[in-house]
């Protein structure tokens, strides 16, 4: 599956939160028809990954060719990577969100391997995982075996919703910042979702704004160097408030990004994210400020 074309929705900055209580105004941003395209492409990537779902079940097994030469890249790719070159060859792993697999990062893991980027894997995290600290401990050790296949000392990783608050719990509280060299977040509830209290388990209350897991991560973190993007969308249907999807804390280098009309289970499929994305990693997007938002055109 390609990734989606969404109008509209390009990456921009968003400094501001909109305000709240306003009847007319929600209904006047709901009748948009950048929000109506892009809650019909979120409802038909829904049934299309459902259909994929049973695809992504078994764990990828990574098995890098380290003889092999890589082929010429497309002048789109040498042009991503003209400044660094040697930063296409830096693993980057796809970490998914709550009770999903890796079949949701089908479109983003063929758009990065199109753009250049050599190595794109994805992992599973167990389906009745009960707590993110417990992923966080996984995800470390599936890093330590990337690195150890790839022979690279660190790698990229890219989440999507739980997935990033898990890269985000290892990289801030297990020392994770040895092997991560960069994080983004898309659809990442980093300062909870309200949707939360609907589902009592030990593993969504910690999704919950205020829990003892989201508390943990707002404590200080001295000497965070490794930088953070976190994109977020006006439409995510499952972070709410929609700007919770935002990473604010004063010790993290994280830069914000705002894309439109693109829904929770669509980011990872629209073309506009796998593009900021691919430009993130690529070293071509920075943040000057301990956080920031970003300015894409």
């Amino acid at each position: 599956m390609r990734p989606s074309v969404d109008p509209g929705s390009s990456p921009a900055s968003h400094t501001e939160v909109g305000p709240t209580g306003a009847p007319r105004g929600v209904l006047r941003a709901l009748a948009r028809p950048a929000t109506l395209t892009g809650g019909i492409t979120e409802l038909a990537l829904v049934g299309a990954h459902v259909l994929m779902y049973p695809l992504g079940a078994r764990t990828e097994v990574l098995r890098p060719d380290l003889s092999r030469r890589p082929a010429p890249a497309p002048p789109s790719a040498r042009a991503l990577f003209a400044a660094d070159p040697l930063a296409a060859r830096v693993p980057v792993l796809l970490v998914h969100g709550l009770v999903d697999n890796r079949s949701i990062f089908t479109a983003m893991r063929r758009g990065l391997r199109r753009r250049g980027f050599a190595s794109v894997c994805t992992w599973n995290y167990s389906p009745m995982l009960g707590d993110a600290a417990r992923g966080a401990e996984d995800l470390g050790r599936e890093i330590e075996r990337i690195c150890a296949q790839t022979g690279h000392d660190r790698i990229h990783v890219v989440g999507h919703s739980l997935g990033g608050l898990i890269a985000r719990y290892h990289l801030q509280r297990q020392d994770g910042a040895r092997r991560i060299q960069s994080l983004v977040t898309l659809g990442t509830p980093h300062q909870g979702s309200v949707l939360a209290h609907l589902l009592p388990t030990p593993l969504v209350k910690q999704l919950r704004p205020g829990s003892p897991l989201l508390r943990e991560l707002a404590e200080p973190a001295p000497g965070f160097d490794t930088p953070v993007t976190a994109v977020y969308s006006d439409l995510d249907q499952l972070v709410l408030p929609t700007n919770a999807a935002r990473c604010e804390h004063p010790d993290i280098r994280a830069r914000n990004v705002l894309v439109r009309g693109v829904g929770h289970m669509s980011l990872p499929f629209s073309r506009s994210v796998v593009d900021e994305v691919a430009a993130t990693l690529a070293g071509q997007r920075s943040s000057t400020a301990a956080t920031s938002s970003a300015a894409v055109a």
